[in-house]
């Protein structure tokens, strides 16, 4: 895969000094098209060995095109506030607003290679870290974002000289570091690697360009040129609407869903519900003080029917807490900001860090609840929000995060009961809107979605909790309950 990038590529320096700026005043001129229509935005990966113009070709680019509407992010090693979050937590953040561009100088490739050079990582751990990079780079695609992958590359001999020649300049000395040389022992086993990710990860959708680093005038006018014929290819024909060629959901053909089957007759005494209460309240409290949660997280997520008692639910919760340990991250609609990312973009960003607990009332479920009911997005959307929401707990379990997920049913009737309750008290009536009675119309749409996100998305590592709420106590030592048993069962 590398051969192509060793074959001496050069273009003159009179060459580049004319062509140069013809291909800074079109980048541009793209680039404030893109601003003026901000429909996607476009992420850059720079990748490659030691020495090969990385560096100086992300200069160009940022001295080429508004510094203001494009960010270099340099990944290096994970700060000790990353590290207490998933390993893509640091890129999820980081991605670009749509009509902006966003160059990730290092990469979501640069711990799969690395730890399979050092054997820190198997070949299992290889082909699922790229399973779940393909999986990730086509959410991007999906989401609407131009992914544009740079590898600069050098041969064996090419980057022992070039890092010689960097050691023996004063000026460029600091840059042939003694880690690099230590890489350079390992060029064989990272060639071979690199060259095998990038063969599984170059896609029709996001695919590589390996770029020749001898010649920097080359390496530079090669990525500045791509970069302005995607741009321009993008503004000229925007993505056709995605369809999905699948089959649809079934329904039961007895009209039986999983949320049929709870028994909303359980209750709780409330002497028993004041003991109860008392006793999982504690056991939560000391929990969030055990040392070993000092090194983990938590994150709840309330999903349920309208008036079910999510928000009594989760109080009963926090008041267990010191308000230090905890957030409570309510869901409405999104922001202007938040429509500019990609749709996990505002959950992304709410994770909690070691000793913490996220409290999410509505959640990222709302794609394939609300948003699928009242088509509020496309059904290609909704339908791969399954895998998307799957891959993301999958992360967020294996970094260590405690997910728990509660899914709280009530009956239609005990609906609409509370529904007229909170109409006749004062203080209740801000709970009610008439988004909440158009919602009840569609209970059935509602039942087979929410039917279709608990099979779907309920895995072994991060299974639903559906809670029998028509009895509000009741509900509510079952949800302390679970939580405390899903901590302790982890510490």
């Amino acid at each position: 895969m590398f051969e192509a990038a060793e074959l001496g590529h050069k273009i003159a320096k009179k060459t580049f000094v004319k062509e140069a700026p013809q291909v800074r005043e079109a980048l541009l001129e793209a680039q404030y098209a893109l601003l003026e229509k901000p429909d996607f935005p476009v992420v850059i990966l720079v990748s490659g060995v030691d020495g090969a113009g990385k560096s100086e070709t992300v200069n160009l680019l940022n001295a080429w095109m508004d510094p203001r509407h494009i960010q270099t992010h340099g990944m290096g090693a994970p700060t000790e506030e990353e590290a207490m979050h998933p390993p893509m937590w640091r890129y999820w953040r980081r991605l670009p607003a749509k009509g902006k561009a966003g160059i990730f100088f290092g990469s979501w490739y640069n711990a799969p290679i690395n730890g399979r050079v050092m054997g820190k990582w198997n070949d299992h751990d290889l082909d699922a870290a790229i399973a779940r990079i393909v999986r990730f780079e086509r959410m991007l695609v999906n989401e609407g974002a131009l992914v544009l992958k740079f590898w600069f590359h050098l041969s064996k001999e090419a980057q022992k000289k070039r890092m010689t020649d960097l050691e023996k300049n004063p000026l460029t000395r600091w840059r042939a570091t003694k880690q690099d040389w230590k890489r350079f022992g390992y060029y064989d086993q990272f060639r071979a690697v690199s060259e095998y990710v990038l063969r599984e990860t170059s896609t029709g959708e996001t695919p590589w360009l390996v770029v020749e680093g001898a010649d920097q005038n080359y390496c530079s006018l090669t990525v500045a040129k791509q970069v302005l014929q995607a741009l321009q290819e993008r503004l000229a024909n925007p993505e056709p609407h995605r369809r999905i060629h699948g089959a649809p959901l079934p329904t039961p053909i007895d009209n039986l869903r999983i949320i049929d089957t709870l028994d909303l007759t359980r209750t709780i005494p409330r002497k028993i519900y004041d003991q109860e209460l008392e006793k999982w309240q504690g056991k939560l409290a000391k929990l969030f003080r055990h040392k070993g949660f000092q090194n983990r997280s938590a994150l709840a997520v309330f999903e349920g029917m309208d008036a079910a008692g999510k928000g009594g639910a989760i109080r009963r919760i926090t008041a267990a807490l010191d308000a230090r340990q905890y957030d409570v991250i309510p869901i409405a609609a999104p922001t202007e900001e938040e429509r500019a990312q990609p749709y996990m973009w505002r959950f992304w960003r709410h994770l909690p860090r070691h000793g913490k607990l996220a409290v999410f009332d509505r959640s990222w479920y709302g794609r394939v609840l609300v948003e699928r009911v009242e088509e509020f997005c496309s059904q290609p959307a909704w339908m791969r929000a399954y895998r998307e929401i799957n891959d993301f707990e999958e992360q967020l379990v294996e970094s260590g995060v405690i997910v728990v997920k509660f899914w709280l049913t009530i009956s239609q009737e005990e609906q609409l009961r509370r529904f007229k309750e909170r109409e006749n008290i004062a203080f209740k009536r801000f709970k009610i809107t008439e988004d909440d009675w158009r919602n009840r119309e569609r209970w059935d749409d509602y039942v087979r979605a929410a039917s279709d996100m608990i099979e779907r998305t309920g895995t072994q590592l991060a299974p639903w909790t559906m809670v029998e709420a028509e009895d509000k106590n009741y509900a509510r030592i079952k949800v302390l309950k679970t939580l405390c048993e899903a901590i302790e069962k982890a510490l």
